[in-house]
């Protein structure tokens, strides 16, 4: 039998007052942002952000590299301030949050996860349990993380150190880690970059599998397959602005995305599902290029 091992993170967050989050209601806005700025040094990277994620919706934010997508998760993660404007999570600012009850609230899946010391991967993943140490569900622990490591298929390296797993591995450990946390809000950087296209499939399925549980995820993609094939909306950012936010099949268009990530498109849609699919239009299909893009 597995027996909780104490760590630091559960005793710092079973000292703190907490407010056990009920479950929301399908629709309610569990991140919201307004009329949002975020500066990073000199330079401003949001500008006037207006987005909300729902219960019961997979949100995606896609775009270029250096439009904001990073950030504006950090920001609804509250891990990053605003200069202006707001952030409000479970309908508060982030601000009104204590760090324990945000624990409660939302969990985070950075681009990258690196650990000094060479836990085992069980350990990783039961570290998401932490925020709920001193309230009636801790008692769940054990099968919150059993759980959590068979939807992301990682049971069979339980006992292994982190340090030891491949870059593909250690991102699915990390996704159980926030999967076993069990806040309502999820919000993911990236969660397929490291991992090869069965794996990338498993992600997203977790993702329509939360929201259909009535949780609301938000994820940073870079494929546009995936976002179209598995999200509910799509906000589009483009130099700090979204530039479009709305179901994929409405808001994936040739001129948009052509414009966007300054590379002529085509958005065909699937054979079978409909849903989008977007080819660059390569040297090979000169005659089909679209004239005059923006530059």
């Amino acid at each position: 039998m597995t027996t909780t091992r104490a760590n630091p993170l559960t005793r710092l967050f079973a000292r703190g007052r907490r407010t056990v989050p009920a479950r929301p209601v399908p629709g309610a806005a569990l991140a919201e942002a307004v009329g949002l700025h975020v500066r990073l040094g000199q330079r401003e990277v949001l500008a006037g952000i207006e987005l909300t994620a729902r219960a019961g919706e997979v949100l995606a934010l896609v775009g270029p590299n250096g439009a904001g997508k990073s950030t504006l998760l950090g920001a609804l993660a509250a891990d990053l301030p605003a200069a202006a404007g707001e952030v409000r999570i479970d309908g508060r600012p982030v601000g009104d949050w204590s760090a324990p009850d945000l624990a409660l609230r939302r969990s985070v899946l950075p681009q990258s996860a690196a650990l000094s010391f060479p836990f085992p991967v069980e350990d990783v993943v039961r570290m998401g349990r932490a925020p709920w140490a001193g309230t009636p569900f801790a008692d769940a622990d054990e099968e919150a993380v059993a759980a959590a490591m068979t939807a992301a298929e990682v049971t069979e390296f339980a006992a292994r150190p982190f340090s030891a797993l491949s870059g593909g591995e250690r991102a699915r450990v990390a996704l159980a880690r926030v999967l076993a946390q069990r806040a309502p809000l999820l919000l993911l950087d990236e969660p397929t970059a490291a991992l090869d296209l069965r794996h990338q499939e498993l992600v997203l399925r977790i993702c329509r599998e939360r929201a259909a549980a009535g949780d609301a995820v938000v994820v940073v993609l870079h494929d546009l397959g995936l976002a179209a094939a598995h999200a509910d909306r799509a906000a589009v950012l483009h130099d700090g602005r979204i530039a479009a936010d709305g179901p994929p099949a409405e808001v994936f268009g040739d001129a948009l995305l052509s414009r966007v990530y300054r590379q002529p498109v085509e958005v065909l849609p699937h054979p079978r599902t409909g849903a989008p699919l977007v080819v660059p239009v390569r040297a090979a299909d000169n005659a089909r290029i679209p004239r005059g893009l923006p530059s």
